[in-house]
């Protein structure tokens, strides 16, 4: 049976020449995205800035609520969108409505992992939940074929753009608008599999025809049938978690208990970017949680 490891595990995210984390502090980081910079807010960044002055294109000023909101203030002029890449996938940044830039720089260690866990798989299936603009998808489209699943149309035409940006539109990769979890309990009616599973829920979301998602009550069910669509052959689940106040250890106990048919390991931590220069700090963005068949090497 798959065995947990109760101990948090870290896995940190390091600078690319398109991305880095430049400084962050009072609960505020700055960041370059290809030539731009922009400040954003980050909560957890509660030590000092190592930089008194900021220099930014941008900055997202957040709403006075909990619930987000807030708009961008700009300094220089921005584009509308401009390409960026992570190792083969080529991709556009944006300063989206949502303080983020159209994807998720923290999640590149993820991207790297699980390519390594399935090197030994030729022509592995993967399904992306919640797949968002497809880096991810794109990323996993090296090992075989993709099912990429997003609520938002606008999202998965965005994810399309970045395959053809990135010479992938002809890779076997399947762009789907639909709920992630009505489409997983298809998917377990119909008996399909899957070699490796990622999802990233959000908090709070909409389906496509306005189904209701939260996390807290949907992620153990969604989670079930996740596990039912893998078996001893697959090769891993990831699961991250974004601005909620929930433990890792919640996350790697939920896999524990419906992972425990299949070998392997289930561990559980932090996902954290590293700012750039000599002894940056490392800056704690989500929560994840993951199976793997095989195990994973010390600090992936």
């Amino acid at each position: 049976m798959a065995h947990l490891i109760q101990q948090p595990c870290l896995l940190q995210g390091e600078a690319w020449g398109d991305y880095g984390l430049i400084d962050s502090g009072n609960g505020r980081k700055i960041e370059r995205y290809g030539s731009r910079r922009f400040i954003r807010p980050e909560p957890q960044a509660m030590w000092c800035p190592r930089e008194r002055n900021w220099d930014a294109d941008g900055e997202f000023i957040p709403g006075s609520d909990d619930d987000g909101g807030g708009r961008w203030h700009y300094n220089n002029r921005v584009p509308s969108g401009w390409n960026l890449e992570w190792n083969d996938v080529r991709f556009v940044a944006q300063c989206t409505p949502f303080r983020h830039l159209g994807f998720f720089p923290d999640m590149s260690p993820v991207w790297n992992w699980m390519r390594g866990q399935l090197a030994d798989k030729p022509d592995a299936s993967t399904l992306n939940l919640f797949g968002y603009t497809g880096v991810g998808s794109l990323a996993l489209s090296e090992c075989g074929p993709v099912t990429h699943v997003d609520a938002s149309k606008k999202s998965v035409a965005q994810a399309r753009e970045n395959a053809e940006l990135s010479g992938m539109e002809d890779r076997p990769i399947r762009w789907l608008i639909d709920d992630a979890g009505k489409f997983t309990a298809r998917e377990v009616r119909r008996g399909n599999r899957y070699d490796g599973i990622i999802l990233d829920p959000p908090k709070f979301g909409r389906g496509p025809k306005g189904e209701t998602w939260r996390l807290e009550a949907g992620l153990p069910d969604l989670v079930k049938d996740c596990r039912t669509l893998l078996d001893e052959d697959s090769r891993f689940l990831f699961l991250t978690v974004y601005a909620v106040r929930m433990s890792s250890l919640a996350l790697g106990g939920l896999l524990d208990e419906i992972f425990a048919g299949l070998p392997g390991t289930i561990e559980h931590g932090d996902l954290a970017m590293r700012e750039e220069g000599e002894d940056g700090r490392l800056l704690p963005t989500a929560i994840f949680a993951r199976w793997s068949r095989n195990g994973s090497p010390a600090g992936e």
